[in-house]
């Protein structure tokens, strides 16, 4: 029978945003694609630095290792590398010891359709084309900014830190913020304090995620749970009501939160140090990129501007 990936995280994952591509890129820009073929070709045994979504991607695998009768997280490798380049990321991915055995190599096409036929939860690229396809196809996606210097720093838990509006619920009420104002938005908080936010694109992953930890805190011999998660938001009272009801309302719990009330985000994000922090605000991006990981999340519908993968 065929192998299913249904009941597993599935991470998509760019070559670029694995491992550190950089050089490669400027190349590929610079002199085209026939320089940048004979460039892999002529170093396929060098191997590749750690990129900016190295450490999570890591950090993930090493579940299964808990869990050997039940397999958790799966990888794949989307690249819009050709089969005859690829050889390097294959032998990077060898050399870490990565258990990364998919791969979706398009040759230069489109990431997208290939997204749901391996039941992607989430996306992560440095090619802002993709991401925003993905988005569209309501795909959870993040555009990744270069890692900060302690990226790669190891931790005992796998930390990812999530904004709230337009990441794990959906955009309403901050439209409403942006069009109306800080006033028609507590408003509209307050009176609607009861009623569960929407989903955002990232609800998916975040309740994967506490299947995840709840699993492994309701087994014996397991003292703490291997995945820490926090909400960082802008909100304050009397917005976070509905926030905390909407987590209710979903079963799911989140081990920290922060209601920053318009402070900035990054004090709080260094402090916490997550493998990952994801926001849609290129402000909140900008000033959290330099001290953790981080990934923007594009709305649906946004234009981008194109870079290689």
């Amino acid at each position: 029978m065929p192998v299913s990936l249904d009941r597993l995280l599935v991470v998509g994952i760019s070559s670029r945003a694995l491992f550190d591509l950089e050089v490669e890129e400027a190349i590929f820009r610079t002199q085209g694609l026939e320089a940048y073929r004979r460039h892999q070709l002529d170093n396929e045994n060098e191997i590749l630095k750690l990129g900016a979504g190295f450490a999570l991607v890591r950090a993930l695998l090493k579940l299964n290792a808990l869990t050997p009768e039940q397999r958790l997280v799966e990888v794949v490798i989307m690249s819009r590398n050709s089969t005859e380049t690829s050889m390097r990321i294959f032998n990077s991915i060898k050399h870490y010891d990565l258990d990364i055995t998919r791969a979706v190599l398009s040759g230069g096409a489109s990431l997208a359709p290939y997204l749901q036929a391996f039941n992607v939860s989430l996306f992560l690229s440095l090619h802002e084309d993709d991401v925003q396809a993905a988005v569209n196809s309501n795909v959870a996606a993040a555009l990744l900014y270069q890692k900060p210097a302690n990226a790669l720093e190891e931790l005992d838990q796998i930390r990812i830190a999530f904004d709230g509006d337009a990441v794990i619920f959906s955009d309403e009420s901050e439209l409403i913020y942006q069009t109306q104002g800080i006033e028609a938005f507590a408003n509209h908080e307050r009176e609607n304090a009861l009623k569960p936010l929407p989903e955002g694109p990232f609800a998916r992953l975040l309740k994967a995620l506490s299947f995840i930890q709840n699993s492994f805190r309701n087994a014996q011999g397991i003292a703490t749970p291997p995945i820490r998660t926090a909400l960082v938001t802008a909100r304050s009272s009397p917005a976070h009501e509905r926030v905390i009801r909407t987590l209710r309302a979903w079963d799911v719990t989140i081990d920290e939160t922060f209601f920053m009330g318009g402070v900035a985000k990054s004090d709080v994000l260094a402090a916490f140090k997550p493998h990952m922090f994801f926001d849609d605000q290129a402000g909140h991006c900008d000033r959290a990129s330099p001290l953790v990981q981080t990934g923007r999340v594009p709305l649906r519908g946004e234009a981008g501007n194109s870079k290689s993968n």
